[in-house]
Protein backbone atom coordinates (compact mmCIF):
# COMPACT_ATOMS: atom_id res chain seq x y z
CA UNK A 1 0.00 0.00 0.00
CA UNK A 2 2.89 2.41 0.71
CA UNK A 3 0.96 5.15 2.55
CA UNK A 4 1.18 6.20 6.19
CA UNK A 5 -2.02 6.10 8.19
CA UNK A 6 -3.18 7.89 11.32
CA UNK A 7 -5.32 5.48 13.33
CA UNK A 8 -7.70 6.68 16.04
CA UNK A 9 -10.19 4.95 18.31
CA UNK A 10 -13.14 6.90 19.70
CA UNK A 11 -12.99 5.64 23.27
CA UNK A 12 -16.43 7.10 23.96
CA UNK A 13 -17.86 4.72 21.37
CA UNK A 14 -15.60 1.68 21.89
CA UNK A 15 -17.36 -1.20 23.66
CA UNK A 16 -14.24 -3.30 24.18
CA UNK A 17 -15.32 -6.20 21.99
CA UNK A 18 -11.68 -6.97 21.17
CA UNK A 19 -12.46 -7.57 17.49
CA UNK A 20 -9.73 -5.10 16.50
CA UNK A 21 -7.14 -6.95 18.57
CA UNK A 22 -8.23 -10.24 16.99
CA UNK A 23 -7.85 -8.83 13.47
CA UNK A 24 -4.71 -6.76 14.07
CA UNK A 25 -2.90 -7.77 17.26
CA UNK A 26 0.13 -5.70 16.25
CA UNK A 27 -2.07 -2.65 15.63
CA UNK A 28 -4.40 -2.50 18.64
CA UNK A 29 -4.46 -3.36 22.32
CA UNK A 30 -7.04 -3.21 25.08
CA UNK A 31 -6.30 -1.35 28.30
CA UNK A 32 -7.40 -2.42 31.77
CA UNK A 33 -10.86 -0.90 31.14
CA UNK A 34 -11.12 -3.00 27.95
CA UNK A 35 -10.94 0.13 25.81
CA UNK A 36 -9.11 -0.22 22.52
CA UNK A 37 -6.28 2.01 21.45
CA UNK A 38 -3.87 1.88 18.53
CA UNK A 39 -0.41 0.58 19.40
CA UNK A 40 0.97 3.51 17.37
CA UNK A 41 -0.96 6.58 16.21
CA UNK A 42 0.86 6.50 12.87
CA UNK A 43 1.46 3.27 11.01
CA UNK A 44 2.25 1.97 7.56
CA UNK A 45 -0.89 1.15 5.61
CA UNK A 46 -1.73 -2.50 6.18
CA UNK A 47 -4.59 -4.87 5.58
CA UNK A 48 -5.02 -6.14 9.18
CA UNK A 49 -5.61 -2.61 10.55
CA UNK A 50 -8.09 -1.86 7.76
CA UNK A 51 -9.87 -5.17 8.41
CA UNK A 52 -10.03 -4.30 12.12
CA UNK A 53 -11.60 -0.92 11.36
CA UNK A 54 -14.11 -2.46 8.95
CA UNK A 55 -14.99 -5.16 11.50
CA UNK A 56 -15.48 -2.87 14.51
CA UNK A 57 -19.09 -3.50 15.60
CA UNK A 58 -19.58 0.14 16.66
CA UNK A 59 -17.38 1.84 14.01
CA UNK A 60 -15.11 3.36 16.67
CA UNK A 61 -11.97 3.20 14.50
CA UNK A 62 -11.04 5.86 11.97
CA UNK A 63 -8.11 5.80 9.57
CA UNK A 64 -6.87 8.83 7.67
CA UNK A 65 -3.92 9.59 5.44
CA UNK A 66 -1.38 12.21 6.52
CA UNK A 67 -3.14 14.58 4.11
CA UNK A 68 -6.34 14.17 6.14
CA UNK A 69 -8.07 12.14 3.44
CA UNK A 70 -10.34 9.48 4.90
CA UNK A 71 -9.37 5.84 4.43
CA UNK A 72 -12.04 4.40 6.74
CA UNK A 73 -14.82 5.11 6.98
CA UNK A 74 -14.72 6.35 3.39
CA UNK A 75 -16.08 9.79 2.67
CA UNK A 76 -19.42 9.76 0.87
Amino acid sequence: MGDRWRVEVDRGVCIGSGMCVNHAPDGFSLDSARQSHPVAADTDANEPVLTAAEGCPVEAITITLASGEAVFPPED
